[in-house]
């Protein structure tokens, strides 16, 4: 990639980061459906507000992220110069300032969404959902917190990205803000958004250790991070199979097992790739993540789509 010959608009779409987004819009269509597996009909006014809202949210986490991780991105470009891909700020693609006011101007734009959103569709908890969301963003890579860097980063991901983010679609679906199919499935959606907050850091492990960030993987170290990583992406799909089982309100068996076998699919891939994915393999370690991706996110669109169809036909789940 030549810099110098990127237009504006390239460049912003570098900054965006579009290959990522699946990784929060996965949850947020997960919460569409089984907040309308729960009213036993699809909003289109949700939808929208869905699709709308979750661009100008990707876009603030997204660039105040890079604004937030500047000065160790610039390290790991030091450090590894040719084992990372370029970065927006170090590699002067856009300045700081820059990403600065666009991510809070997306950020406010998402918060205006949200208020304007609940009027519309009568749902007065929407913009509290969403100042929740942004502030756990807040919280875990922008000072004065940024438990990403303290310590704690990974559970505060897990809880955004898989509680907060799929309560809020839900909730703008069906209008409750635990819907119970929702709550049954939750466990297994907590524990495959931790495996992907801990495999995010393994490639930045020696960086990140440099400049002073406590991830898992700089605590304990590459095998063991993936150790963890690959035992939640096995957990989780097996806490989808066991919710029938486990909970009085839960979706029917035949709605979550075709989704479990996906993620375990991909999960078995996830361990074949392992091996390779050692400490400062980069290339290995991008397969060992694609694979992990695959198995949370094709599991996740799998369960949606049953769950969906489950509730719709039953003309509404449990609320």
């Amino acid at each position: 990639m030549r810099l110098e010959s990127m237009s504006p608009g390239a460049r912003w779409a570098y900054a965006l980061k579009p290959a990522s987004w699946p990784k929060v819009l996965v949850p947020a269509v997960c919460g569409h459906a089984m907040g309308a597996a729960a009213a036993g009909r699809l909003s289109p006014g949700a939808l929208a507000f869905g699709a709308l809202w979750m661009m100008a949210d990707v876009a603030f986490v997204v660039l105040l992220n890079d604004w937030g991780d500047r000065e160790v991105d610039a390290l790991k470009r030091r450090m590894f110069p040719g084992g990372c891909s370029p970065k927006t700020i170090p590699d002067g693609i856009l300045p700081a300032r820059a990403l600065l006011l666009a991510g809070l101007g997306a950020g406010v734009s998402a918060l205006l969404m949200a208020w304007g959103a609940g009027a519309a569709l009568d749902r007065p908890l929407l913009l509290p959902l969403a100042a929740l969301g942004q502030l756990v963003f807040v919280a875990y890579t922008l000072p004065p917190i940024r438990l990403n860097y303290r310590g704690g980063g990974e559970l505060l991901e897990m809880a955004g990205v898989g509680c907060v983010l799929p309560a809020l679609h839900a909730y703008a679906q069906c209008g409750v803000l635990a819907p119970a199919w929702l709550v049954a499935l939750l466990p297994g959606l907590l524990l495959l958004a931790l495996a992907s907050a801990l495999a995010s850091g393994l490639s930045d492990e020696q960086s990140d250790r440099a400049g002073g960030k406590r991830t898992v993987a700089t605590l304990l170290g590459n095998a063991a991070t993936r150790r963890v990583t690959e035992a939640l992406a096995g957990l989780g799909p097996l806490l989808w199979l066991a919710a029938p089982f486990l909970a009085e309100d839960a979706p029917p068996l035949w709605s979550v097992a075709p989704a479990a076998a996906v993620a375990l699919f991909f999960r078995a891939r996830l361990l074949e790739k392992s091996p390779e994915a050692v400490t400062n393999a980069f290339a290995a370690q991008a397969a060992y993540k694609r694979e992990l991706h695959r198995a949370i996110q094709w599991g996740i669109a799998a369960l949606s789509a049953a769950v969906l169809a489950a509730g719709l036909r039953a003309g509404g789940g449990p609320t």
